[in-house]
């Protein structure tokens, strides 16, 4: 197993997955540890991270757990749009995502998804599409009373690109996840400061932003080298 872990993973990569676990689980019990699902959502979403940074469809998997269990935390911290945005949005996506990740390998044998490009009139389209979202979302969150509604509104507008550009496999949803992330950062920070629980979260999040910056860079790499194997297959 350790082996295969080894071979798959980069010493980097396992270094960032561990030091991602490690600050995770080490927070959650210096910082409350009072709640065993944030520390089982935190470390299977740092997993789906890593996971998703190589390519691999199994990270959907993990990503769908996550947003089952997000959505029940934010829930107790009366973080309504979160709890609805992963549970009506971003995990029902994870789900054709992971679809579309299998539908469309690279390589015979291979665990890795084919990247793909979205043109610009895609990219108009998904950018009115994700404020059509936002304004209906907004009400929908103001009418719920909703803390912090217009961080809350954000979260909504950037998870949607996301998990839009997830599904369409493209390198520019790992940046659009890690502007979430940042946006989280925020709202777990004025959790964290009217309850220590939080805490664990909020590490949890600034762990998502590192590994998603990396994803980033991992997925650019990854459509230079598909497209140069594609090239000189039909040269």
């Amino acid at each position: 197993m350790l082996y295969k872990l080894r071979s798959y993973f980069s010493t980097a990569e396992l270094l960032l997955w561990g030091a991602s676990e490690s600050v995770i689980i080490l927070s959650f019990f210096l910082f409350g540890g009072e709640s065993p699902l944030s520390l089982v959502a935190s470390v299977i979403g740092a997993s789906s991270l890593i996971l998703a940074a190589k390519g691999n469809p199994l990270a959907q998997v993990l990503m769908i757990a996550f947003c089952a269990m997000y959505g029940v935390i934010s829930y107790s911290c009366q973080y309504y749009g979160e709890m609805i945005t992963y549970l009506g949005m971003t995990g029902p996506m994870a789900v054709l995502s992971l679809i579309s990740w299998l539908r469309n390998p690279f390589g015979e044998g291979h665990a890795e998804v084919r990247v793909n490009r979205i043109s610009p009139r895609e990219a108009a389209f998904m950018l009115l599409l994700s404020a059509a979202v936002t304004a209906a979302f907004f009400f929908i969150l103001r009418a719920l009373g909703t803390a912090s509604i217009l961080m809350s509104t954000l979260s909504v507008t950037t998870s949607f690109i996301a998990v839009y550009l997830t599904f369409r496999r493209s390198p520019l949803f790992a940046a659009a996840y890690a502007a979430n992330d940042m946006v989280l950062i925020v709202l777990w920070s004025v959790a964290s400061f009217h309850d220590r629980k939080y805490f664990s979260v909020l590490v949890c999040f600034i762990a998502f932003l590192v590994n998603d910056i990396y994803g980033f860079v991992s997925w650019n790499k990854m459509q230079k080298r598909q497209e140069a194997q594609l090239s000189g297959s039909f040269s």
